[in-house]
């Protein structure tokens, strides 16, 4: 089946709209979580590159029991919930964690080199005349080849990340099935996530600025400005990550004309 860009975004952005209350008490408890990993992280001054990066991977465990419970919303509906995300854990959210390794864990462990390698950058490193130390000079240089690699696997994450949706209702998935189902459909599906999660980083951080300009200009609440504004901002992530699974989930279920109970197509590797 050939899949049209247009009408996957339109039918994602849809359901996410119709179900914004449903989404609001689905994400309470991850968000909650999220945010006391954000807060912890800040009460220990983890600044460095390596700090950044455990955070990132220790929210992934809240990120997953929402993932999970909003995909099985998107396919089966609000029924088929068994319990609120963030309330417990079971055998498929740990299968969807471990698909999630195989689709995006070589995309991170790329990240995370270049964030290791590269370090903090030196403003006046960049500037005109300036001497390089022969050692930021050898990091930099590394920066190409790594941010390459990281965009190809990125790219190839995305080409293969909605097979995700098929984990989250308990049907046998693999990123090689989601490579040959998708032959001729690549670029609406990596032009749809695309589009839904970078531009929902954008507005993510446009989000965060306006409200702490807000809390620091308007309502002088200088100490709570940086706390509120991440709170908006794990909100808003967390819509985006909705509005992602939800195209995922599309994605699935138009591609392979999936039913709950229908056997998928046969894989052919022609």
């Amino acid at each position: 089946m050939r899949l049209s860009f247009s009408e996957v975004l339109s039918e994602s952005f849809g359901h996410f709209f119709a179900n914004i209350r449903l989404f609001f008490d689905l994400v309470t408890i991850p968000w909650i979580i999220s945010i006391a990993i954000r807060v912890i992280g800040g009460l220990l001054a983890i600044d460095s590159p390596l700090g950044a990066l455990i955070e990132k991977a220790i929210d992934v465990v809240p990120t997953t029991m929402f993932v999970v419970a909003w995909q099985r919303l998107v396919l089966l509906g609000p029924h088929r919930i068994e319990r609120l995300p963030g309330t417990g854990w079971s055998p498929r959210e740990t299968a969807w964690l471990g698909h999630l390794l195989k689709v995006a864990g070589m995309t991170f462990l790329l990240m995370a080199i270049f964030m290791l390698t590269i370090g903090p950058m030196d403003p006046r490193a960049l500037q005109a005349g300036a001497a390089i130390d022969p050692d930021v000079a050898r990091r930099y240089a590394l920066a190409g080849p790594l941010a390459f690699g990281f965009i190809v696997s990125l790219l190839l994450a995305l080409r293969v990340s909605w097979g995700l949706a098929a984990t989250a209702v308990d049907v046998p998935f693999s990123p090689r099935f989601s490579w040959v189902h998708s032959r001729g459909n690549a670029w609406p599906i990596i032009g749809a996530l695309f589009v839904v999660y970078f531009g929902g980083a954008f507005v993510t951080a446009v989000a965060m600025l306006l409200t702490h300009g807000i809390m620091r200009g308007v309502l002088r609440a200088d100490d709570a400005a940086a706390v509120v504004s991440w709170t908006v901002a794990i909100l808003m992530a967390y819509g985006v990550m909705a509005i992602t699974a939800t195209v995922q989930a599309v994605i699935f279920r138009r591609l392979l004309a999936w039913r709950e109970g229908v056997g998928l197509p046969a894989v052919s590797d022609s």
